[in-house]
């Protein structure tokens, strides 16, 4: 019963986030729209502000991190590919159907999806998947912030796992009882690089917009993603117009040398792989 509940509170919670975000038009209730757009990757790295202004486009809708979707991730993770989609499928049909937001083109934008995507092009093979792709030294400059993966951090996500170091889902699992060990700064990068290697690994055909290059040249990144997504190239363009660029770089002033050193140990070779070392 607690399991019905808690299943029914987050569909509730979704429906009454999304309900209003959608025009009074006929769109929302015609034929169901299944090309989704799927923005994934580390959190902090931008996939909130990436998700909203794709979803900004006229003609589509974004629905943030669908909250059943998102307390759902950790437990069929690791299921069957076939199973795993099925759900991924029933859950956000069933979100979309209590919004009344069906006929409208979804943009979801759970960076846990990451860790899932054959499922979720088998869920919804006319879909697209977008990964936000940002410095990992930012991103741990920007999860230490939150504070979510802290030692001493206590409550919990809003549709997730409780806060503080204990070993996600995605935690490898001859490693799970190190993850708690280790300093803040490393888990932080620890999320960072297994997040990123899902979606590189995944073998599942991405658009990759680099938060960076976002930032500073939203005209031609617009343009590629209008190009790729099949959507309104000047609007998209407006839209990433609204990214700063504050934050790019901000490790050199946030991280300590000891800091710095944790987040190499566990993320340099990625960092390295992806050029971002190369960055003065």
């Amino acid at each position: 019963m607690n399991d019905l509940l808690r299943s029914a509170e987050l569909h509730l919670r979704a429906t009454k986030r999304i309900l209003p975000k959608a025009p009074l038009t006929r769109q929302r209730l015609g034929p169901r729209d299944d090309r989704f757009v799927f923005v994934v990757g580390s959190p902090r790295s931008g996939t909130t502000f990436l998700g909203s202004a794709i979803g900004s486009v006229p003609g589509l809708i974004d629905l943030g991190e669908v909250e059943p979707l998102k307390d759902a991730i950790r437990r069929i993770a690791h299921l069957d590919q076939a199973e795993t989609a099925a759900e991924i499928r029933r859950l956000l049909t069933r979100a979309r159907r209590l919004s009344l937001v069906g006929g409208i083109r979804p943009v979801e934008q759970t960076p846990e999806m990451a860790h899932i995507l054959p499922a979720v092009v088998q869920a919804f093979p006319e879909g697209r998947v977008v990964h936000a792709l940002r410095d990992g030294r930012d991103v741990v400059c920007s999860l230490l912030e939150r504070g979510w993966l802290r030692a001493e951090s206590r409550g919990r996500d809003y549709a997730g796992p409780p806060f503080g170091p204990r070993a996600r889902f995605w935690v490898e699992e001859e490693r799970r009882e190190e993850f708690p060990q280790v300093s803040d700064a490393r888990r932080a990068a620890w999320a960072w690089r297994r997040y990123v290697t899902a979606v590189r690994s995944s073998r599942v055909p991405v658009t990759e917009v680099r938060y960076e290059r976002m930032a500073t040249d939203p005209e031609t990144v617009g343009n590629e993603l209008a190009e790729a997504l099949d959507i309104s190239a000047p609007d998209m363009v407006a839209a990433l117009r609204e990214a700063h660029t504050e934050s790019i770089g901000r490790y050199a002033r946030d991280l300590t040398t000891e800091q710095l050193d944790d987040v190499m140990a566990e993320a340099g070779e990625l960092l390295d792989e992806l050029d971002y070392l190369q960055r003065v």
